[in-house]
């Protein structure tokens, strides 16, 4: 009986050792593809800051040109608070304070958008600048801009509509005129206001991100949980007159970005509000994500492009494109996979961890990840910024690098943390 028992003990003990030498190897594995990413990102951005050279309110890199040179933007497009963003991710990532410099230099170069009041995209354009600057090195100077820039952000909001007006007047595809209307990505804009009241205990500023999310909560989904792209309400009456699409490939379809914001804005509101109607919300956009993946967990740049029921209203180019059924939308895995690292901590579900991990590898792998120098130095290939508008297909886009980074970082402080 005691040499059974010590043989048992010995085969338990031989298991835990190599069950830990198991979990060392994993996270060894793991510790040295961060930082292969991490260094491959380093060596493609130095590439653009060689190019680009100072901001100079203009230069903020973006996309590709039609002739594959780099495509910069000016400050008063939404996208250039990601350029900043990227190189504070390199900072947190890397530890090497020359990032937090040129952060910080390009940070700055913002400073005049916190009074930004012409669309809804002031939230990306300074919390993904500023906001990561208050986190990884903060000054008094970085709280106050995005305080104001969360006061700018407010003037667009409609107590009767009871949600923040994304753009002003434009048209749809079909000829319905949008006097009110609200997309899908202007989720990703509350995390400022949220901030805001976090650091003035303004409770306006949490009133107005609530009541934003539960009007989009109530009107922006279908029974599937899929997402329109456009709601469009009456100014006067608060009323619902629309749900199209702008970006998709029909009003009935589910976009495949518009479903990416809307799993990140909805984990990331139960994070700062600890509702569980946000997280049962970011669960079921989530699950409908993934159930709508291909083998690369990379989706078409809409989910239901080309398929039967779903078709584009006043768009051709949408209809005859070629493309339209295989082209590809890198960025919105890159958002996907850090809302997941995130929400498998809110939600305590390891099958999100498995998820983020898989999109992570996938984007990192020559599939999606670019050779070093080419497609114009930036790190994701194979994304389309809008397909119906003929803009921006198959190439870099600057915010997918910034969540594929976002992503990496978040990856590494669970691999540290283990």
């Amino acid at each position: 009986m005691y040499m059974k028992k010590n043989f048992c003990l010995k085969v338990v003990l031989i298991l835990i050792g190599f069950n830990v030498c198991i979990s060392v190897k994993f996270f060894s594995q793991e510790a040295a593809f961060i930082k292969e990413n991490t260094d491959f990102a380093c060596r493609q951005i130095e590439n653009i800051l060689k190019e680009v050279g100072d901001p100079n309110n203009k230069n903020y890199p973006r996309t590709l040109a039609t002739d594959k040179s780099l495509k910069t933007t000016s400050k008063y497009d939404w996208t250039p608070g990601f350029f900043p963003g990227i190189l504070w991710y390199l900072y947190e990532l890397s530890g090497n304070e020359k990032w937090k410099i040129c952060a910080e230099k390009w940070t700055d170069s913002l400073e005049e958008l916190k009074g930004f009041t012409k669309h809804h995209d002031i939230g990306f354009m300074m919390y993904c600048s500023y906001g990561n600057a208050e986190r990884l090195s903060p000054k008094s100077i970085y709280r106050d801009i995005l305080v104001q820039s969360a006061e700018s952000l407010c003037t667009r909001y409609n107590d009767t509509v009871k949600a923040i007006k994304s753009w002003n007047y434009r048209e749809a595809w079909n000829g319905n005129k949008w006097y009110y209307p609200v997309i899908i990505d202007n989720m990703m804009n509350l995390e400022l206001l949220l901030y805001a009241y976090k650091v003035t205990g303004n409770k306006k500023f949490y009133n107005i991100a609530v009541t934003h999310a539960d009007t989009t909560l109530k009107n922006h989904f279908r029974a599937d949980h899929g997402s329109y792209h456009v709601v469009n309400y009456d100014p006067e009456t608060g009323i619902v007159l629309h749900k199209q699409t702008c970006q998709g490939y029909s009003d009935n379809s589910t976009w495949a970005r518009g479903q990416a914001w809307a799993v990140y804005g909805y984990t990331m509101m139960y994070r700062c509000t600890r509702d569980r109607k946000y997280l049962e919300a970011a669960k079921n956009f989530a699950d409908y994500y993934i159930e709508h993946l291909p083998e690369d967990y990379v989706p078409r740049w809409d989910f239901n492009a080309g398929q039967d029921g779903y078709y584009p209203d006043g768009n051709s180019y949408a209809k005859k494109c070629p493309k339209v059924t295989t082209l590809k939308d890198a960025s919105a895995s890159a958002i996907v996979s850090s809302a997941l690292f995130e929400l498998t901590a809110l939600a305590g579900e390891k099958r999100y961890m498995e998820i983020a991990t898989h999109i992570l590898k996938s984007l990192s792998s020559p599939r999606y990840r670019a050779q070093l120098g080419e497609n114009g130095n930036f790190v994701i290939m194979h994304c389309t910024g809008s397909l119906p508008h003929k803009a921006e297909i198959d190439v870099p886009l600057v915010y997918a690098d910034y969540y594929y980074l976002e992503a990496l970082a978040r990856y590494k402080k669970i691999i540290e943390n283990k």
